[in-house]
């Protein structure tokens, strides 16, 4: 009977030994698994830092081709702008005969003021862009610079007549002469309204001859 008990009692202490060595068992594999090591934390720190630093790179790769076409755009637009601009300034019309001369100023409208020559010799009425050449083909087109001011006209009447031998060249009219020489306009049709009878080195260019009377070419005297 005390054999039994005995062996009994081994059992019992056996047997929650065994439990005892299960559970301990199960806690230290769930706490391996659940702690992570160092190690593992660290091979983590660096992938998650891997993944921050891609994301900008990949952020500005995609910004960067924006950028570009952006300016390239830019740059096709601005040169188009530029083309169209010179394509413009090909299509006017381009001188066949440059030079400067001096040049006075006229307004013969047949009224007989300020020493009035009569109405002018191409037929048409004295107007604003009327010029008088001492040779050149009536209604030649002519273009006038002085300081940076341009006008375009055509011949309509002879003159001037001896200033032509001395250099002067061209008879404009007041309203042509008076804005070369300050982009104002004239006190009257008659008078320019400045001290100022002559324009120096004023520059002329032919953009095309007239089919009236008259000597293509550089301008001759008169006479």
């Amino acid at each position: 009977m005390q054999q039994r008990t005995i062996n009994r009692v081994l059992t019992g202490v056996t047997g929650a030994a065994l439990a005892g060595m299960l559970v301990g068992g199960v806690a230290a594999a769930s706490h391996d698994d659940s702690a992570p090591k160092p190690d593992r934390l660290l091979a983590q720190q660096q992938d998650m830092a891997a993944l921050n630093q891609k994301a900008p790179e990949k952020k500005a790769a995609s910004k960067a081709p924006a950028e570009s076409r952006s300016k390239s755009a830019a740059k096709d637009s601005k040169a188009s702008a530029s083309k169209e601009t010179k394509k413009k300034a090909d299509k006017g019309p381009k001188a066949i005969l440059s030079g400067s001369t001096t040049a006075s100023y006229f307004w013969d409208d047949g009224s007989g003021i300020n020493g009035d020559t009569g109405a002018p010799a191409s037929g048409k009425p004295m107007q604003k862009g009327m010029f008088a050449s001492p040779s050149w083909p009536m209604n030649t087109k002519v273009k006038v610079t002085y300081k940076g001011r341009s006008i375009t006209g055509f011949v309509g009447d002879r003159g001037p007549g001896a200033p032509s031998h001395n250099g002067v060249m061209l008879d404009l009219d007041t309203y042509t002469f008076r804005y070369l020489l300050d982009g104002g306009k004239p006190s009257s049709k008659y008078d320019a309204g400045t001290g100022e009878g002559h324009l120096q080195d004023v520059k002329w260019e032919v953009l095309s001859w007239g089919s009236g009377a008259g000597t293509k070419g550089d301008p001759q005297p008169l006479g």
